[in-house]
């Protein structure tokens, strides 16, 4: 017989420094769940990609105190970011700038993104990257 699922919990942690410190301390104390496992594990996973990258997780809390967790690829904004080469986003977006991205950037982006995002086809996907880069004050370079 499956196991009963008590909940779900979401974050966002950084690759490789998965602590008890909040907020996944706090998170998992709430459900009974053992925090340095998860910490162990995550940190394990994500052995192998760059040290603060942020990754989404999804932690399936069991009613045993037991969980399991999926990861999903970092946020779109933060490829963004990585492919204009800027820290953050523009304070105004629409009025001024803070960078360009071209569009075989944005493929690249929404190509990766592909099986997070709720797109029914890459052109699909490629919209909402160029989207998310103008709400971000970027210029789309065709």
């Amino acid at each position: 017989m499956a196991k009963k699922i008590t909940g779900y919990i979401r974050l966002q942690v950084p690759a490789g420094k998965a602590n008890p410190s909040p907020p996944i301390g706090p998170a998992l104390g709430q459900r009974g769940l053992n925090i340095m496992e998860f910490c162990k594990a995550f940190n394990a996973q994500t052995q192998g990609m760059e040290v603060g990258m942020p990754i989404p997780v999804v932690i399936t809390a069991y009613q045993d105190r037991s969980f399991t967790f999926i990861m999903k690829k970092p946020p779109v904004s933060y490829y963004i970011k990585k492919a204009a080469g800027i820290s953050k986003g523009g304070a105004t977006p629409g009025k001024a700038q803070s960078g360009s991205i071209t569009l075989e950037q944005i493929a690249k982006i929404a190509e990766d993104k592909m099986v997070d995002l709720n797109a029914n086809d890459l052109d699909g996907a490629i919209q909402m990257v160029k989207g998310s880069a103008r709400s971000m004050g970027l210029v789309v370079v065709e």
